[in-house]
């Protein structure tokens, strides 16, 4: 990250709850709502996103606007993406407390079902987000869908949705997250965070996850074809692609016929097989 030559306070734990207790606001299990109260993690996730000064951030469920603060002076722009009224209106007013706030845009909105269009004329580079635990595989493919303008992101996530979304082919929480992530983009760990920088504490430890944009795998299927035979295949886990694919190719003897074209054995399970292998597959169905 370099610096842009002003930077903005941030929020402490004290400031957190005042402006909680000014909203009257209970955090929700339904919204998935824990807010980053550690100012050190705030800035390390700014750190570990590795913007430049050109970057357009998209931020997701920026609550009460710790990470907000952080990203707006590393960032050309700020878009927060959220769904709660309140805090959406709110956090205008927070940024402006505490720097200069003409570098952030709010959109009222969820962001499972954002597009371009929404964005008020920006093209994010970059998604920099405390992902709620609940929505966020689906968050991070829809964004990875509809914004081929992102070309980078880190998340903080649940620590075992972080493990799920880096997994390589043979590991054991390698899935259907993995996979669909991966037509996307290359995916790591970037390190744990502690349950204890959140407001209130959650019970689960988190993650961070980096994602670089790559282009998909060279194939004649389409995405959506591509990821059904990955649906197919994981629907029925601990079954071989031959059994696991039957109903998508039409039959266990198209399956294995498919699988073959595709040199890829009948007798091998979906979670040894990367994305490329699986877009072999869809293109070779009967």
């Amino acid at each position: 990250m370099r610096e842009t030559g002003w930077m903005m306070s941030l929020l402490g734990p004290a400031e957190i709850r005042i402006l909680a207790n000014k909203l009257d606001l209970r955090p929700t299990k339904k919204l998935g709502q824990n807010f980053v109260i550690d100012a050190g993690t705030v800035r390390r996730i700014v750190r570990v996103a590795d913007l430049s000064p050109e970057d357009v951030v998209i931020e997701v469920g920026p609550g009460l606007g710790s990470l907000t603060l952080a990203l707006l002076p590393a960032a050309a722009h700020v878009v927060a993406v959220e769904i709660d009224p309140a805090l959406a209106a709110q956090l205008p007013i927070t940024a402006a407390d505490h720097g200069p706030a003409d570098k952030l845009t709010v959109v009222r909105a969820d962001a499972m079902r954002i597009s371009p269009d929404d964005l008020s004329g920006f093209a994010p580079t970059a998604l920099v987000a405390n992902l709620p635990y609940n929505v966020a595989v689906p968050v991070v493919l829809h964004l990875l869908e509809v914004l081929p303008s992102m070309r980078k992101g880190l998340v903080m996530v649940q620590s075992e949705v972080a493990d799920r979304l880096a997994a390589g082919p043979g590991s054991k929480v390698y899935g259907i997250p993995s996979l669909k992530a991966a037509w996307y983009a290359d995916v790591r760990r970037a390190g744990p965070v502690s349950r204890t920088v959140f407001w209130p504490v959650p019970n689960v430890d988190s993650g961070l996850v980096s994602l670089v944009r790559r282009e998909p795998p060279a194939t004649t299927a389409s995405r959506e074809e591509v990821f059904a035979v990955v649906d197919a295949a994981f629907a029925q886990r601990r079954k071989t692609l031959r059994a696991a694919l039957a109903s998508w190719a039409g039959s266990a003897a198209d399956a294995e016929r498919a699988l073959r074209a595709a040199e890829v054995d009948p007798s091998a399970r979906g979670e040894q097989l990367d994305i490329t292998a699986f877009a072999r597959i869809a293109e070779c169905r009967p």
